[in-house]
Parts: C-alpha cells; structure tokens; sequence
C-alpha cells in the first residue's frame, strides 16, 4: 500500500522504499522510558511514559533530536512488541503513553492499540503538521494532543522544515485535534483529555513567535492551553542559517511571553535554563528490546 499518511503524500510503498520521513513501514524506536520534563499535567510525579518514534514527516534544520528525527539511531520492532511498550510503560507507572514524533506510523500505531489499549491517557505528541484524514482516524485512540504550532510564515517553515504549506496545514490539523477533544479535562494536577498547543521561540524570529500567537487567539480563542517554549539548542547549523545560530535572547522570549499574557493565554512557560543539551535524551533504545534479548 503506498503511503499518503502525512500532508507530504510521498505515495510510494515504504515496505521497499523510505519516504520523507526517512523511515519505512516497519515501526523503528529510538527510547521507551519514563520521562519528566513535559508539561507538568503530562509528566506528574511518576512521569510520562515517552515513546520515541525514529524519523520525522518535518526534519526541521534545527532538530534538537536530529538523530533520531533523521532515523540514524533506533530498532525495529513488530506491532505486537509496540503493544507490549505500552503495557510495560503502565505497569511501570506512568501517567500516560506519549507518542512522540508518531505521525509516520499512525496506522501501526492504531494497530498496536487495537491489541492493547492502556487504561491511561494516550498522548499524541506531534510537530502539528497533521493529515485532517489520519487525525480522524486516530480520534478513537487518542486522549491528548500536544502539538506543535511552529511558524506563522511559510516562507520561514519552507526554509527551516520544507513545509511550504505549514500554516495552513497545522490550523487544520489544530481544528481536527479540537474536535477530536474538544474540552480539556484536569483531574489531580493531571490531563486526562484535551488539547494543549506548543511554541517554540526560534532566535531573530520572535516576530513571526507574535503573529502566531495572534493567529492562534484570531483562529481558536484564548482558552487554548497553549505551552511557550524556549528550549532552543543550537545544533550543527551551516552558514546558511546563521539567523539561528545562537542562542534565544531573553528579550525575546519576554517578548513573546508577554505578548501571550496580552492576549489572556493560560499554560506553561520554560525556563531560559531549559536551553541546555542535558534535556535531551540519552536514545540508547532503553526499553525497546525486551528484558530477555
């Protein structure tokens, strides 16, 4: 079957052949573990239980995962074993699955649940650059989205994700993910369902940052759940992007903060402390193989 999962609609058959995304049909993971730097309703006390998908329908230039985003780092395993991660992940405690980066393997994904379906919330954490067709067919599955929103300028999303078409996509995809939940559930100081809209400010671009926290507020309203985030790493840039090379401004982060708070948003902010490369994970595939391999 060819694959038009994504907004690429790369239509080819990636059992043969890899598609944007860089990854074939066969599900690859990078780390299955608890993790506790997401959003405090996400993680808790006991963490979130991550599931890094290896490859990216995005592979933005400044991916602070690049590794695993251009798939050089992961382990195949079958859809049954897939099933098996998430049943590990709970029995360990976790307060929810967390799908990271899993658009390319949707389909397997909803496969995997359909043998198993965790008794905690399903996380679908995503770059925001989402078909409307597979979001519907995830809506039975997924408890919570934490999507990106990335850009407000295509020309800017073209050059940094070879997404000319961003905007227009994530605002559909943000539309579908709030049908698909459509009101927020907090139980404990945890979400049980909901939606909750990243940002991540990007340096010299805290302008564009300002037009989509505009275009959010225009679109969907204030009462989106909305996490602002500074986390930006520098990675091995060329000189072609010198205008990211360096590190976010705390100017500029205030900027955009404030300006969120103008416009009465209620969520999360980071730390400027959280643009350090010890938040990045070790993806030594720690929990993907079973305990006996």
């Amino acid at each position: 079957m060819k694959c038009n999962t994504c907004p690429r609609k790369c239509n080819i058959d990636r059992s043969k052949l890899k598609g944007f995304c860089n990854a074939k049909s066969k599900v690859t993971l990078a780390l299955c573990n608890l993790h506790y730097s997401e959003e405090p309703i996400i993680s808790g006390t006991n963490g979130s239980g991550t599931v890094f998908f290896s490859g990216c329908n995005l592979r933005c230039v400044y991916c602070q995962n690049f590794d695993v985003s251009r798939n050089k780092i992961g382990k195949e395993v079958s859809i049954k074993r897939l099933a098996e991660i998430f049943k590990e992940l709970e029995d360990k405690g976790a307060h929810n699955i967390n799908l990271v980066t899993p658009t390319h393997y949707a389909n397997q994904i909803i496969k995997a649940l359909k043998i198993y379906k965790p008794k905690i919330p399903i996380v679908y954490n995503t770059n925001g650059y989402e078909s409307v067709e597979t979001l519907k067919k995830l809506a039975p599955y997924v408890d919570i989205y934490l999507t990106d929103f990335k850009y407000y300028d295509n020309n800017l999303s073209f050059r940094l994700s070879n997404a000319k078409d961003y905007l227009e996509v994530a605002t559909s995809a943000l539309k579908q993910m709030i049908l698909n939940q459509p009101k927020n559930i907090i139980e404990n100081g945890l979400m049980k369902k909901g939606v909750i809209v990243r940002h991540l400010v990007l340096p010299n671009h805290s302008d564009d940052s300002i037009k989509v926290l505009d275009h959010l507020n225009n679109t969907f309203g204030n009462n989106l759940l909305l996490s602002l985030m500074s986390q930006y790493v520098v990675m091995n840039l060329s000189d072609e992007y010198n205008d990211i090379k360096r590190v976010l401004k705390p100017i500029e982060y205030k900027r955009v903060l404030f300006h969120g708070q103008s416009l009465g948003f209620d969520g999360f902010m980071q730390e400027l402390s959280s643009s350090n490369t010890k938040y990045i994970p070790n993806f030594n595939l720690d929990g993907v193989k079973k305990i006996k391999e």
